[in-house]
């Protein structure tokens, strides 16, 4: 592939479609042309049950055997572990033995580049990387953002959602500038919306006028049981309910975030022939 984005769809707070966002704009952008891996980087595995795997804890290789071997220099050929979806998308799936490697990771050199060097590797196979981060800022978050290009940021419009941006905002700055200098935030998006509810209503317009710099995407997923259900089925969005608003709703936020990355690509271009 001619340029990978790899991005870390993440969120401190749990409950916000993070793992629901990862799965249907992963697919998404597949069914707009694109080459997708998907990394389960979250040792409940629920994106890795989401696609269909129902037991992942009885996986043989998961991205827990991947990063290990990685930090063991062992070579491995460019598809170990990877699934291959029906659904047009590849998956490097995740399951509980991810904690224990995460708390081994503390005594690797280079600890937060573990994820980054193994998907260098690889990310010439692809055009979109997307992570689905786990609800925390522990070591595999970290190596996600370190990994990453930019990030997504999936939120619900209610008040405990829109205060932890804030901090979320702030651990990606530090990693910014600690870590991976690229590092760049494509946007908020709101998920599960009501706009029946004025708080919901209220909270959005706010962060809309905030000014703070960060973009908030113009697309809104609503909220749906339909997005529960394509997750019990382990299908996406697209597969269960095609025609319906949610699928509406991805479909127009893949187009959104396919512009934004062209964009960014555009002004690294043209950063890079001024130097």
């Amino acid at each position: 592939m001619d340029s990978t984005n790899v991005i870390a769809v993440t969120n401190q707070k749990g409950g916000v479609g993070k793992t629901t966002t990862a799965l249907n704009l992963g697919i998404g952008l597949a069914r707009a042309g694109n080459k997708v891996l998907l990394v389960d980087a979250d040792p409940q595995g629920s994106l890795t049950v989401s696609l269909g795997i129902k037991q992942p804890d009885e996986l043989t290789v998961s991205i827990a055997n991947v990063m290990q071997k990685t930090v063991d220099d062992e070579e491995m050929a460019a598809d170990f572990g990877i699934i291959h979806h029906e659904e047009w998308i590849d998956l490097l799936p995740s399951n509980i033995e991810l904690s224990a490697f995460e708390v081994g990771l503390f005594n690797t050199m280079s600890r937060e580049l573990v994820l980054r060097n193994y998907l260098e590797t690889i990310k010439k196979n692809y055009n979109y990387v997307l992570i689905d981060c786990m609800p925390s800022l522990g070591m595999m978050t970290i190596n996600s953002l370190a990994a990453a290009d930019s990030v997504l940021i999936p939120s619900q419009p209610n008040f405990l959602s829109a205060k932890g941006l804030g901090l979320l905002l702030k651990s990606i700055a530090k990693v910014k500038k600690q870590i991976n200098p690229k590092l760049h935030v494509d946007g908020i998006l709101f998920t599960m919306v009501d706009n029946r509810t004025n708080n919901a209503k209220t909270i959005i317009a706010s962060l809309r006028q905030a000014g703070s710099g960060v973009k908030v995407f113009a697309t809104e997923i609503p909220f749906s049981v339909k997005a529960a259900e394509a997750t019990l089925e382990g299908k996406s969005i697209f597969a269960h309910d095609k025609g319906g608003k949610v699928a509406e709703a991805y479909e127009a936020l893949t187009k959104e975030v396919m512009e934004v990355e062209q964009r960014q690509r555009s002004r690294l271009r043209a950063e890079d022939s001024v130097r």
